[in-house]
């Protein structure tokens, strides 16, 4: 049976804003950050919710926790979840980073999307038949929907922050990685504000 996912960007936080890199630190939301998950929860308070599910970062639990009160839903955490791990870039200052070569402890992006596919097969194992809100991260949730997809990372938009996409996906597809979907049938929903980034020269690092 189909699992229909909401995947969700975490709202705006305080580094965010700083333009710092974030990687796989707790993070917290700003007051920006609040208002645009608040602003998911009313437009999906009138959705069918089944469960939400979120990354086991801080930035993440707390957009998921504002989206679930609306169905008074628990929040599930998962690993899978987590924002790239940016290695030695993390906590720094994103435009300085224009131009440096990046360390060797970054996650690969072959990792990023073995975890990402993991993800799915996860959601549509774990919840077949149900409608399930996820909220991740600006780049895990970018390899999410290329391996939805079967397309390369640079071809999928990146999500703002507090942004929704809707996907249906199975675990039979996402097992056989035979998804059968294209980047246009990731429905996106209006964002509910816009986000800040800033990119380095290779093109894709973000304060995620």
């Amino acid at each position: 049976m189909d699992t229909t996912i909401f995947l969700v960007r975490h709202g705006e936080t305080v580094d965010n804003a700083r333009q710092i890199m974030q990687g796989q630190t707790q993070g917290c939301l700003n007051e920006k950050g609040r208002e645009q998950a608040a602003q998911v929860a009313g437009r999906l308070a009138g959705e069918q919710i089944d469960a939400v599910v979120a990354s086991d970062l801080n930035r993440a639990i707390q957009t998921a926790e504002i989206i679930a009160a609306p169905h008074h839903l628990s929040v599930s955490t998962t690993p899978l979840l987590r924002e790239r791990d940016w290695g030695g870039f993390t906590g720094r200052f994103i435009p300085d980073l224009k131009g440096e070569v990046w360390p060797d402890d970054i996650e690969s992006e072959e990792t990023l999307l073995l975890r990402a596919r993991a993800f799915l097969l996860y959601i549509t194992t774990t919840y077949p038949g149900k409608r399930v809100v996820a909220v991740g991260h600006g780049i895990v949730n970018k390899a999410i929907l290329a391996v939805y997809a079967k397309c390369s990372m640079r071809e999928v938009h990146r999500m703002m922050n507090a942004e929704v996409r809707i996907l249906t996906a199975s675990a039979e597809n996402t097992a056989s990685a035979a998804v059968a979907a294209s980047l246009a049938s990731a429905r996106p929903m209006a964002s509910a504000a816009e986000g800040t980034s800033a990119t380095t020269a290779a093109g894709s690092a973000s304060a995620e």
